[in-house]
């Protein structure tokens, strides 16, 4: 690979976290076009999703604050179900599909009326959104723009919106890497620990692993509190008495 070719790489990846940062969107289209000229689907999908996956996660740890958890969680329930499924068919779409997609993806948005799109306040909404982005985000790439509609109606402000956002964006660049990883080979490149190998390959580790990883966040004391024993402790003290 040439300088030329690394500094324009250089350059987009620098544009496109600016982009992303301001509109909180767009920057991952131009970034994977550019990145797609240059590898294969596989190669390109996993890379970009190591550098969007810093430049997302670190607005999630600048706004983590506003970071709306309980519509994260449902998004997550929503996400580890399709990525299931995906990787159950092993569908590894070719450039032309996610040319396509890309393409496409700005058109696709606007035809569902203003009026008709849900609200990511809406119950169920969250969990219906980790479903189909996630499913988006392996065959094009990108969900940003996709995920922007279900907050569109919301009351949220800008701050929130674009924590919340960038958190569940973060994941799903966590889950496209591990699917092409785990799916177009690289498992098998020589230089890798056993055990991260073995992890690439196996699909049920991988889901196994996102479960913990979502516990280890929602749960990072345990599900079995001193809270909770002390609350059962009382409950069957008063129904002894």
């Amino acid at each position: 690979m040439t300088p030329s070719v690394l500094a324009i790489i250089g350059v987009t990846i620098i544009f496109s976290s600016f982009l992303s940062g301001v509109f909180g969107m767009a920057g991952g289209m131009v970034l994977l076009g550019v990145l797609l000229n240059y590898f294969d689907v596989a190669t390109g999908m996993i890379l970009f999703s190591i550098i969007q996956f810093f430049a997302n996660g670190w607005r999630v740890v600048q706004w983590r604050h506003y970071v709306l958890w309980p519509i994260f969680a449902w998004y997550l329930a929503g996400a580890v179900i399709s990525f299931a499924f995906m990787w159950s068919i092993s569908l590894v779409p070719d450039k032309a599909m996610v040319y396509l997609a890309l393409g496409l993806m700005p058109f696709v948005v606007e035809v569902l009326p203003a009026s008709m799109r849900p609200n990511i306040e809406w119950r169920g909404v969250p969990f219906f959104t980790g479903l189909v982005t996630t499913i988006i985000q392996i065959l094009s790439g990108v969900g940003g723009m996709f995920l922007d509609i279900f907050f569109q109606k919301s009351k949220l402000d800008r701050k929130t919106t674009n924590a919340t956002k960038a958190v569940a964006q973060t994941f799903s660049h966590v889950v496209r890497a591990l699917y092409f990883g785990s799916l177009s080979g690289v498992a098998d490149v020589g230089g890798l620990p056993p055990w991260f190998a073995q992890f690439l390959r196996d699909g049920r580790l991988i889901i196994f692993g996102v479960l913990i990883a979502l516990g280890t966040v929602f749960f990072p004391h345990g599900l079995i509190t001193p809270g909770l024993l002390r609350r059962l402790g009382g409950r069957r003290r008063v129904s002894a008495a």
